[in-house]
C-alpha cells in the first residue's frame, strides 16, 4: 500500500525582508549581553581574534548552509538535510541537536527579560515576568506567522537602530589606546596564557551569532524560498558581523574595558562612562535594549516550534505535535510544548546547579553544544549530498566549494572539542540528553514507518539507512 504524501499546511507568506528580520532578530540579543564575558577570558585583543575566527565560521557556514536551505526548503531545516544525506539516524542527530539549541536558549533570554524588568519595577518578580514573556510571545506565534514575522521585523529594526545609536553616542569618548591596553588576556603580549584565553572565549563569540540558522525553519512559510532565503541569509550575516565587531570595539575603547568584562549590561555601562548616568541617551538605551532580547526570544520560539513540528510530522516525536491550528495555520501544540519546557527550566533555576552555577548559567552552554553539533552535521550533509545527488536542483550553490563548507566544518569541530574540554560536566549532560533521545528514537520506529511520505526527506541517498561515514572529503561536482 502506497504511503500518503505529506501535506504542507504551513502558510507561505514571508518575503525576503521578513526572513532577514527573523535571521537577524534570532541573534541580536547576543550583541547586547553575554559577549563581554569573552573579555574576561581573552582580553579585548584576544577576544577580537576569537570573534573574527567565529565570524569566519559563521560566514562560510551561512554561504554553505544556504545551498541546503534553498535545495531542500523544509520546516525541519538541519534535520531535513541530515535525514536526506544520512538516513534516519543522521536525521535524529541533527534534529535532536537543533532541538536542544532552540529549546534551551529561550529560558535564559526570558530570565534576562525578567531580570531587566525587575530592575525597572523592583516589585515585579523576574520569574513572573519571564513566564509572562513566554505567554505573550507564544500567543503571538500562535496567532499567525505573518503577524509574528511583522512584529519580529519591527523589534529587530528598533534593536539595530539602538546599536547604531550606541556606537554614535560613545564615539567621542573612544580611544584605541583604551581598547588595546592589556588586551591579551590582561597582559601586553600574545603568549600561552593568551592563546588559552582565546580558545576559552569561543562560546562568548558564538553568542554573537547563535541561532541565525533558525530562519531556515521558516522555509516552508516563505514566498519563493529559493530566491528569498539567499538574500535574507547573506544580508543577515553581513548585518550581524558589522554590528558585532562595531559594538565590541566601541565599547572597549571608552575606558577600562576590565570594568565591563564580567557584567550583563556592558553597553549601558560603556555609555554611562561617556554621557553620564542621567543622560537621555542612557535611558533610551536601557529601554530600547529590551527590544533586542524580545526579538531573539520571539524568533527562537518560532524556530523551536517549527523544529518540533517537523520532527513530529516525520515520526521522530509524538505525531500530535505535528498538528496545525485550523484557523491560524501555525503549529500551536509545538509552540506550547516548547513553552512548557522553558517555563519548567525557569522555575528550576534555583535548585538545579551544575558545577556550582545556576541552571541559567549552564543552559546557554548546553544550547551552544547543540548548535555546534548541528553545524557539523549540516556541513557533512552538504558534502555528502554533493556526491550522492549531483543532479539535485541547487538554486544557490556554496561559493568556493569545497573550501567554504570545509572551513566551517573545521572551525565548528575545533570549537566543539574546545568547549567539551572546558565544560566537561555540561557536555556530559548534553551527551546524556542525546543518548536518551536516541533510546526513544530506537523504540519508536513504528512512528516513522507510519509517517506520510515526504519527498524532501527521501532523496537518492535515503532509500535505505545509510551509515554515518565521516570520510566525506568531496570529489569533483
Amino acid at each position: 500500500m502506497q504511503k500518503q504524501k505529506v501535506v504542507r499546511e504551513l502558510k507561505s507568506s514571508l518575503k525576503t525582508i521578513h526572513l532577514w528580520g527573523i535571521a537577524v532578530g534570532l541573534v541580536i540579543s547576543g550583541e547586547y549581553f553575554g559577549w563581554s564575558y569573552g573579555w574576561a577570558s581573552a582580553g579585548t585583543l584576544g577576544f577580537l581574534v576569537t570573534s573574527l575566527l567565529i565570524a569566519a565560521m559563521y560566514t562560510t557556514f551561512i554561504f554553505s548552509y544556504t545551498e541546503l536551505t534553498t535545495s531542500i526548503p523544509h520546516a525541519g531545516g538541519p534535520f531535513a538535510y541530515a535525514r536526506r544525506a544520512f538516513g534516519p539516524t543522521g536525521g535524529f542527530i541533527a534534529g535532536a541537536a537543533t532541538l536542544i539549541e532552540f529549546v534551551f536558549a529561550p529560558p535564559a533570554i526570558a530570565l534576562a527579560i525578567g531580570a531587566y524588568l525587575g530592575v525597572q519595577f523592583p516589585g515585579l518578580d523576574p520569574k513572573v515576568a519571564a513566564v509572562g514573556a513566554y505567554l505573550v510571545f507564544m500567543a503571538l506565534n500562535i496567532l499567525g506567522v505573518q503577524l509574528a514575522a511583522n512584529f519580529e521585523l519591527f523589534v529587530t529594526v528598533l534593536a539595530i537602530g539602538e546599536l547604531l545609536v550606541f556606537m554614535g553616542v560613545v564615539s567621542p569618548g573612544f580611544s584605541l589606546a583604551n581598547f588595546t591596553a592589556n588586551g591579551w588576556a590582561g597582559g601586553s603580549e600574545l603568549n600561552h596564557t593568551a592563546l588559552l584565553g582565546i580558545l576559552g572565549a569561543i562560546p562568548f563569540a558564538i553568542w554573537f551569532f547563535l541561532a541565525i540558522e533558525g530562519a531556515a525553519m521558516a522555509a516552508e512559510e516563505a514566498e519563493d524560498p529559493r530566491r528569498t532565503i539567499p538574500k535574507a541569509y547573506i544580508g543577515g550575516i553581513l548585518t550581524l558581523t558589522v554590528l558585532a565587531i562595531g559594538v565590541m570595539i566601541m565599547a572597549g575603547g571608552v575606558g577600562d574595558w576590565r570594568l565591563l568584562a564580567n557584567i550583563n549590561d556592558p553597553l549601558p555601562q560603556a555609555m554611562k562612562a561617556v554621557v553620564g548616568e542621567n543622560s537621555g541617551w542612557m535611558h533610551m538605551l536601557v529601554w530600547i535594549g529590551l527590544f533586542g532580547l524580545i526579538a531573539s526570544f520571539h524568533g527562537i520560539i518560532m524556530g523551536y516550534s517549527r523544529q518540533i513540528f517537523a520532527l513530529a510530522r516525520a515520526g521522530y516525536m509524538p505525531t500530535v505535535f505535528a498538528r496545525v491550528h485550523p484557523r491560524f495555520k501555525t503549529p500551536h501544540l509545538a509552540i506550547i510544548l516548547g513553552g512548557i519546557i522553558g517555563i519548567a527550566a525557569i522555575f528550576s533555576d534555583e535548585w538545579i546547579k551544575l558545577g556550582g552555577q545556576t541552571l541559567t548559567a549552564n543552559i546557554i552552554t548546553m544550547s551552544v553544544f547543540g548548535a555546534l553539533v548541528m553545524y557539523i552535521m549540516s556541513m557533512l550533509s552538504l558534502l555528502r549530498l554533493r556526491r550522492t545527488e549531483p543532479k539535485l536542483d541547487r538554486p544557490f550553490r556554496a561559493p568556493v566549494y569545497p573550501l567554504f563548507p570545509c572551513i566551517a566544518l573545521a572551525i565548528a569541530t575545533l570549537s566543539l572539542l574546545t568547549m567539551a574540554w572546558l565544560n566537561q560536566l555540561v557536555f556530559a549532560l548534553f551527551v546524556a540528553a542525546m543518548a536518551a533521545g536516541y533510546i526513544y528514537f530506537l523504540a519508536t520506529k513504528h512512528l516513522r514507518d507510519a509517517a506520510p511520505q515526504d519527498d524532501m526527506l527521501e532523496g537518492q541517498s535515503c532509500e535505505d539507512e545509510l551509515p554515518l561515514n565521516l570520510s566525506l572529503l568531496p570529489g569533483k561536482d
